[in-house]
């Protein structure tokens, strides 16, 4: 029988980072809500507080990660910007997680709204097909079809040498319009 109580406060919290510990794989604020009998906002409340407090909580598009690499050394970070249409979106990213680098967000320049962004957090294949499918079953534009294909991402990898693959990658395919090291 489900516990249908409601979890409340630091007890909800402590709950969050027990499930985030014991559970391998993302989880969804969906999820998380319904087991802690709460609202997604709260939900999404909630992680932006253990955040703030340190915890290495990743928010991806497939739900939320604890991060395992606390005590890592801090990856090699550069922004990319590039251009394409929607359609090429797949090896845009497949050729990136391929050179072992994970894509950390997309950013566009709305002439209007500003600067747009949102996570991607893919590191491999599957994540990259799980991302696609979620743009496709929930019929979402992609942030560059607002700005004519051009956008950003900021790249992770565990060395100079991978990142400058990539981008020599990126280049090669035509993708690439500049990139720049973030400090």
């Amino acid at each position: 029988m489900t516990d249908r109580r409601k979890w409340l406060g630091e007890e909800r919290r402590e709950k969050i980072m027990n499930l985030l510990e014991q559970t391998p794989s993302p989880l969804t604020g969906a999820v998380l809500s319904e087991t802690l009998n709460v609202s997604r906002q709260v939900i999404v409340q909630d992680i932006s507080l253990l955040k703030a407090r340190n915890y290495p909580i990743l928010a991806t598009s497939q739900g939320y990660v604890l991060s395992k690499d606390k005590l890592t050394i801090q990856p090699y970070t550069r922004v990319v910007t590039c251009c394409h249409n929607s359609e090429r979106t797949e090896e845009e990213l497949l050729l990136l997680v391929d050179h072992g680098i994970t894509v950390k967000d997309v950013k566009v320049k709305h002439p209007v709204y500003g600067d747009i962004s949102s996570p991607v957090m893919v590191s491999n294949r599957k994540e990259v097909y799980q991302f696609l499918k979620k743009i496709k079953d929930t019929r979402a534009p992609y942030l560059l079809e607002l700005t004519n294909g051009v956008h950003l991402h900021t790249l992770e990898g565990k060395s100079e040498d991978d990142l400058n693959d990539a981008i020599a990658a990126l280049s090669e395919a035509g993708i690439l319009i500049q990139e720049e090291k973030v400090k």
